[in-house]
């Protein structure tokens, strides 16, 4: 690594922001390299034949984090993938932040969608486009690089500590576990998450709340075997069928979720709220051709950007049983699947969530099937108040280098660790993406903006110079 900037000189003459910058533009093409050896790496956390990837994920992750300067990093071994913890202490009398992200990503496929190579990055039209390019090697990478920028121009005002994981795709499974055991290690006054997005560059935002996440998958049986479709059918209910029936009655006319009870905790946003998110622009023609949707479907009285961030949901996301190969058989099916997901907004809970919808759909389903409900990851809702220190750092950050002040915002995704980094550690969670919705995450063709990255890189380091002085 090229040590420069060390200089007390330098440091008289020039203000920080212009020494970061300096820093930051020499080194990079190589911090953008260092992200591609991530990148590189396929660590699916939900495979199984990828357990060694996580593996050698997991361990450039820490040798990246001693790089950049960190005192200490080291691999925890959890009841899955392996955790990265790592710190950079230089005073036990300033504030410690605590970054957090994740470095598994998801599955690819379909890879025939994909206009390049899923794990070989590459650069078109200046963006980066693999698997986990922002969600969320790209975004969390930001991180490692501006604590080496802090480090390297003897400018870091904080504590810094790292945690990053290898399972947040598949629902932080064994992550509590592991915050609850290393609570004295994990001590800080703020939690630092980049694994969310901005409306555009042109209208920066701060996600100041992400919502939770039910998930359960439900098996259907009908006839203990695949039946002759022309034999059997009118006298055998079809699984298929009915398990579609069942889907279709969790939504009423108004497209509002028909559970009992669902929206019971459910914390209504006022008109202020309502009025700041209607600040944000947004061109429904533009985002119905970028989805390439005639029109867009939600729950009546509320605009799309509502129900995305502030409203409930339930989504299919993923539905099968009998024949689907190549050409026709024509057979009644035994069984029939489909995974249902939930996001859920202040107060909800996954536990509470779950077991309504698990009850409905026990409670819904007709004699002439049996059911099977199967829990799999969720989490709790979280909001970051816009009074508290933590957001006013990072309202200032982004203000600095982006000269506008950010909106903000509620985030339609689910971080499941969030709530319990609050609950076990006792203290806020701030929220700094720059990834953008558009960026294919979950999909094939992922990209992040090499704006957006360097951006990031940018900006991190005045959050930590000003949350030092509000802490102050």
């Amino acid at each position: 690594m090229n040590v420069i900037f060390k200089c007390d000189v330098l440091l008289e003459k020039f203000s920080p922001m212009q020494i970061w910058k300096d820093y930051q533009q020499k080194n990079k093409d190589r911090f953008l390299n260092e992200l591609f050896e991530l990148l590189r790496i396929p660590s699916v956390s939900a495979r199984s034949e990828h357990k060694n990837d996580m593996q050698r994920c997991a361990e450039t992750v820490k040798q990246k984090l001693l790089e950049a300067g960190a005192d200490k990093a080291e691999i925890f071994a959890t009841k899955g993938h392996p955790a990265v913890y790592a710190e950079k202490m230089i005073d036990a009398t300033k504030p410690t932040v605590l970054v957090y992200g994740h470095y598994d990503v998801q599955p690819p496929e379909p890879l025939e969608l994909w206009k390049s190579e899923p794990f070989e990055p590459v650069i078109k039209d200046g963006k980066i486009f693999a698997r986990g390019a922002c969600d969320d090697k790209g975004q969390f990478y930001m991180h490692v690089k501006a604590l080496e920028t802090l480090i390297q121009t003897d400018s870091l005002p904080v504590n810094i500590k790292f945690v990053i994981e290898g399972e947040e795709e598949i629902g932080s499974p064994y992550l509590a576990d592991f915050v609850k055991e290393n609570k004295a290690m994990l001590k800080a006054d703020v939690v630092l998450i980049s694994d969310t997005a901005m409306i555009s560059m042109q209208t920066p935002t701060i996600d100041v709340g992400v919502r939770g996440l039910t998930y359960i998958e439900i098996e259907v049986t009908g006839p203990n075997r695949d039946l002759h479709s022309g034999t059997y059918g009118g006298a055998v209910a079809n699984p298929i069928t009915i398990l579609a029936h069942m889907i279709t009655s969790l939504h009423d006319e108004n497209n509002h979720i028909s559970i009992p009870h669902f929206y019971d905790d459910v914390v209504e946003a006022n008109a202020q709220e309502r009025a700041q998110l209607a600040k944000a622009p947004f061109d429904e023609d533009e985002y119905k051709e970028e989805l390439g949707v005639k029109e867009l479907w939600g729950e009546n009285g509320f605009t799309t950007n509502e129900r995305t961030g502030i409203r409930p949901t339930l989504e299919l996301n993923g539905i099968w049983g009998g024949y689907t190969g190549e050409g026709s058989k024509t057979v009644l099916p035994s069984t029939a699947h489909a995974k249902i997901s939930c996001r859920l907004v202040p107060n909800q809970t996954r536990e509470k969530i779950e077991k309504l919808l698990i009850d409905h759909l026990y409670k819904i389903a007709p004699p002439y099937v049996q059911v099977k409900v199967t829990p799999h990851h969720g989490g709790d809702p979280y909001m970051t108040p816009v009074n508290s220190i933590e957001y006013k750092a990072a309202a200032k950050a982004i203000k600095t280098t982006f000269g506008k002040e950010p909106i903000p915002v509620r985030g339609g995704g689910s971080i499941p660790i969030t709530s319990l980094f609050e609950k076990e550690l006792g203290c806020k969670v701030i929220f700094l993406g720059f990834g953008l919705d558009s960026d294919n995450l979950h999909s094939p063709n992922e990209k992040y903006e090499l704006y957006n990255f360097y951006k990031g890189i940018e900006t991190i380091p005045y959050f930590h110079q000003f949350y030092a002085e509000m802490k102050k």
